[in-house]
């Protein structure tokens, strides 16, 4: 009795360890997923505090600061669906450190970039290699999790990370810039991600391949070509005019090449983006509001840093301290959103995160270059506050839409709509705010369409999402 006690206590003690062993191990896979993502972000908008500082340095006006912004989404949004379809083929694991690698090598090329032509051309590499990390971590996280409720509180977890790094990006940047440069926002990005890569190689688990997986060259192609035009016809009418014939030209051209894209998409056997998942209400009204949400913020936040440099002659150290508030608002609502998600739904949680930063937009229609600082702060907090409880349900709404078999090519579209609505957002702004003299028109204008295309948003998926989709997302 004695001994049988004993052996079942040993074997009580191992299966707690391999327990605690699995668990450490998740845990540290969320937090090189995490990184991954937060690292994405953070070369979102560290870009923008040092975008006067480059411009001094490298030269050109606003149109070309647009490009330097533009040249990592438009890769971001055009290669993210390849980059999800990548990974269910050989491994999202692999593909994952491998966007980490190329991230890292890109934003070292980046910091020695001798011109700005050089600076595009890394930033596209780095837009290339932000679109292998996001999907992927995303996989892998669907992976490690397999319980709904856990795989949404992780989720919200990785979006907290991403969103700190998101609304961090103006603070460091302008910390960085003061005290060594600004090509030290890119160095930073360095020790971050060895330690990604070795948390990842150490912990993450692979996931199964499907080997029949195939790329989509065609669709890949069509996708940048229409994106790029797209994006390039908004940020050049700001500057050229918008009957200027080159303009024109590339809304053509994103047109035609656009309805080729969804030709043949619609005829692949195996298509970058799988226009069957569209047939379910909730992933497109969730891909929707993913598109609109990123116009609406991505763009604001571009043209409230030229605010408050260009406008109110901040330094690049105050400007990141402006957006300090934003910083300190995101996390905790990031991590009330699956709660409030759980006792009210997800679906409506969006349509209220929606709503408060649509708010925080009309509360800045009436600010000037004088101005009082509290007055934007407080409209700046229910902006990110808003962001912050809207993504995580959003996030692990789409999930919850799909098999886990399409994960990361779900993933990706959802990515792959917010990214070009973060494309569309900076070029739309940015050329409402390019006419000399009229920036503070234009910040007007930028903040007026921000609250309608959140309101938007909002009536989106309140009034679109099918009644099971209001409560649980899973269902």
């Amino acid at each position: 009795m004695r001994a049988s006690t004993i052996k079942y206590e040993a074997f009580d003690d191992g299966a707690g360890a391999r327990r605690a062993g699995s668990r450490l191990a998740t845990s540290l896979t969320l937090a090189a997923m995490s990184l991954g993502y937060g690292v994405v972000q953070l070369d979102v908008t560290i870009v923008n505090t040092a975008l006067d500082a480059m411009g001094k340095t490298l030269g050109g006006g606003v149109a070309e600061l647009q490009w330097v912004v533009s040249a990592y989404t438009i890769a971001f949004a055009a290669f993210i669906l390849t980059a999800g379809a990548l990974g269910d083929r050989i491994g999202a694991k692999r593909v994952f450190m491998a966007g980490f690698a190329i991230f890292t090598a890109a934003s070292l090329a980046c910091a020695l970039s001798p011109n700005a032509i050089a600076l595009i051309a890394a930033r596209l590499v780095q837009g290339l290699a932000a679109a292998i990390l996001v999907p992927n971590s995303l996989a892998l996280l669907n992976h490690a999790y397999g319980d709904d409720r856990a795989r949404g509180r992780a989720v919200a977890i990785w979006a907290a990370g991403a969103s700190l790094a998101l609304t961090a990006g103006p603070f460091v940047g302008g910390a960085l810039i003061t005290l060594v440069g600004w090509r030290a926002i890119f160095l930073v990005n360095l020790p971050i991600g060895l330690v990604g890569l070795w948390l990842s190689w150490r912990y993450a688990t692979e996931t199964t391949r499907a080997l029949s997986r195939e790329i989509d060259l065609p669709g890949q192609l069509a996708a940048i070509g229409a994106l790029g035009a797209l994006a390039g016809a908004i940020i050049e009418g700001g500057a050229l005019g918008w009957d200027h014939p080159a303009v024109l030209a590339a809304f053509a051209a994103a047109l035609v090449v656009g309805v080729l894209f969804v030709w043949r998409e619609s005829r692949a056997a195996q298509p970058m983006l799988p226009l069957s998942l569209f047939s379910q209400r909730l992933f497109t009204l969730t891909a929707l509001v993913g598109l609109l949400v990123n116009i609406a913020i991505y763009g604001l936040i571009f043209v409230l840093s030229l605010y408050f440099q260009r406008i109110n002659g901040l330094s690049a150290w105050w400007t990141g301290l402006a957006f300090v508030p934003m910083m300190a608002a995101v996390l905790p609502v990031n991590l009330l959103a699956p709660v409030l998600a759980e006792r009210i739904g997800a679906c409506p949680t969006i349509v209220v995160g929606a709503c408060i930063s649509a708010l925080g937009c009309l509360g800045l229609l009436g600010i000037e270059a004088n101005t009082g600082y509290w007055m934007i702060c407080a409209q700046m907090i229910a902006i990110s506050g808003g962001l912050g409880l809207l993504v995580p349900p959003l996030t692990s709404t789409l999930l919850g839409s799909v098999e886990k078999a399409r994960s990361g090519i779900a993933a990706g579209v959802l990515n792959a709509t917010r990214q070009t609505g973060s494309v569309l957002g900076v070029a739309l702004f940015g050329s409402l705010v390019a006419s000399e003299g009229a920036f503070m028109a234009g910040l007007h204008a930028s903040l007026a369409a921000s609250a309608c295309v959140l309101l938007l948003a909002a009536a989106v998926i309140g009034i679109g999402a099918p009644s099971q989709g209001m409560n649980n997302p899973s269902d």
